[in-house]
């Protein structure tokens, strides 16, 4: 290739890049708007819009590459000349390792049948510094000789919602008095405390996030200040201090949030000084840049590759009928495959499948769903490999696969987080531990109902439990949307032929739901099954699954709370 050639190509992946930018940034800025209208449903489709961004301007853009390359799209000489002249191009770019990761979707798209090139791609060698830099740009600091109250003050007043407090006094007294209660019980305040906030507030859902950190006892303490805007105006909704919830906010299951991040790896720098147990690759994914989230994934499942030795072996619990599941017993994910042929009664297409793993990415998880990378041509060595997995993917994915001397290589699969499936759970759990997880379970399926999500199967094994025991959804080829389903009451058998009849007398619709047959299946252990149908009443009511329809279908976007609400300041306030 002509130098010529390669610098144009490298100029037009680098405003591709630059076009990107500039109308996420756009669709971003419009959080704190929208927030402040209280517009949600413009909301939900700036989310949705800034979600199918990427690949809107990616396959364009790949298009015009493919026609300036000609022969060559498959030439890597060309490609390595077209890497360099572009590394220079970006340089000094404060987002410099997200326009690493969109050179690498564009030879994906423009390079026939490419794997991950180590050569080609920035992949080991990318950009991956995600140190704080304290400055006014990224910051807000509070010196602790101000003191608290006059501390509190000055940051709600500094930070504008757009809109008026209801009771912004009333919302001081909560924060004063909730760190008295967590934090000045048990640490005393020294010269050198100081608060720090980041400028940029999190928008997600109708909610908006300060996030913080308090340097006290030698340590930084990490805070979120949940902002919410109600009938009456703008308020304070609670305090959190607890790690664990602090790290479900920012979960897989979750959708990403709205925020400005003029340098991204600064904010995600300080983001990982307050939830330290997240990945670096997770919280890019939370701020919305999962593609880059997806390359961070890849690098440290290379670091993983050479660190361990194991063999990939089919994953535990009941096999799908849609999907082939395979796992690393020591890393914790799982990689789904979907299959040539689905078992009987499952008629759908493989694009029907793929279609309803889009959904999900475009959806509001509402920390129900677990979140899913999508890879193509993707390798792994032939003798990590186990031959009973081997042979599982031949008898079931055989047109995926490409074998070689030295690798398997995968034409499409999904990567997700591992959990423990539910129905595994339930075999050897306590009575009380199951209790708790059934409870989890029932509450999962009712809040995506009010996301406007049906699981359709909602078998056990269909859930899993995270580290914190958290019960999530992650079979997705049978979803719908709660407003396309018909819940019914079960019509009542009166004659004798009806009685006995060996098959249902009534007639029933594609979409008819039966909420009472749940009972006969959802919970077998009988130690769990009668607190749960207890507990979870509403379940088996066709009438509260038709209310939900109704909320949605007249407009109402139900919100989904991160955390519970007996912590919260006003847990009778709505929004």
């Amino acid at each position: 290739m002509y130098s010529t050639l390669s610098k144009q190509l490298a100029k037009k992946i680098e405003t591709g890049f630059i076009t990107y930018m500039e109308l996420f940034n756009t669709y971003t800025r419009l959080a704190p708007k929208y927030f402040s209208e209280k517009a949600w449903h413009a909301t939900h489709l700036n989310n949705k819009q800034r979600l199918r961004l990427y690949k809107d301007l990616l396959f364009p853009l790949a298009k015009e590459c493919t026609e300036m390359l000609e022969d060559k799209a498959a030439d890597s000489d060309s490609w390595m000349q077209v890497k360099s002249e572009y590394h220079i191009l970006i340089a000094n770019r404060p987002d410099l390792e997200l326009a690493e990761t969109f050179f690498n979707s564009v030879i994906r798209k423009v390079y026939p049948k490419l794997t991950i090139d180590e050569d080609l791609m920035f992949v080991m060698e990318g950009f991956d510094s995600c140190t704080v830099r304290e400055s006014e740009e990224l910051l807000r600091t509070y010196p602790s000789f101000l003191g608290l109250e006059k501390n509190v003050r000055q940051i709600l007043d500094d930070f504008d919602f757009g809109a008026p407090f209801m009771d912004k006094e009333q919302d001081i007294k909560f924060l004063i008095a909730s760190v008295k209660k967590v934090i000045l019980t048990r640490y005393r305040v020294a010269p050198e405390t100081k608060t720090q906030i980041l400028k940029s507030v999190f928008y997600r859902n109708k909610a908006a996030y300060l996030i913080g950190r308090t340097f006290l006892g030698h340590k930084w303490m990490p805070f979120i200040i949940p902002v919410l805007h109600g009938e009456k105006g703008v308020f304070v909704d609670t305090l959190i201090f607890d790690p664990n919830l602090m790290s479900s906010m920012f979960s897989f299951t979750r959708s990403y949030f709205m925020v400005e991040a003029e340098v991204p790896s600064q904010v995600v720098g300080f983001l990982l000084s307050v939830i330290p147990h997240k990945k670096i690759h997770e919280l890019y994914n939370a701020i919305g840049f999962n593609k880059h989230g997806k390359t961070l994934f890849y690098r440290d499942f290379l670091h993983h590759m050479d660190a361990s030795e194991d063999q990939f072996e089919v994953a535990a619990g009941i096999k799908g009928m849609v999907m082939t599941v395979f796992t690393l017993p020591s890393l914790n994910i799982v990689f789904k495959l979907i299959k040539d042929h689905f078992e009987p009664p499952k008629t759908m297409t493989r694009q029907e499948v793929r279609s309803k793993y889009k959904l999900v990415s475009l959806h509001d998880r509402v920390g129900r769903m677990a979140d899913t990378h999508e890879f193509e041509y993707f390798k792994i060595p032939i003798g990590r490999i186990s031959p009973d997995l081997m042979i599982e993917l031949r008898k079931t994915t055989n047109s995926l696969l490409k074998v070689t001397d030295t690798h398997l290589i995968i034409k499409h699969l999904y990567t997700e987080r591992r959990m423990e499936p539910l129905n595994i759970f339930l075999e050897h759990c306590s009575t009380e531990e199951g209790m708790k997880a059934t409870e989890d379970y029932g509450r999962a399926i009712l809040q995506l109902a009010q996301a406007n999500i049906f699981p359709g199967d909602m078998m056990t094994k269909n859930f899993g439990l995270t580290r914190q025991k958290r019960v999530i959804f992650y079979d997705y080829d049978e979803i719908e949307f709660l407003t396309d389903m018909n819940f019914r009451v079960k019509p009542k058998a009166e004659t004798y032929e009806q009685i006995y009849a060996p098959e249902p007398w009534y007639s029933i619709a594609k979409n008819d739901v039966f909420p009472e047959d749940f009972k006969r299946w959802m919970i077998g252990r009988k130690d769990i099954k009668e607190h749960f149908l207890s507990y979870h009443q509403d379940l088996f009511d066709p009438n509260y699954w038709q209310g939900i329809q109704h909320r949605i279908t007249t407009g109402e976007l139900i919100h989904a709370f991160p955390y519970p609400d007996e912590i919260r300041f006003r847990p009778q306030e709505k929004i």
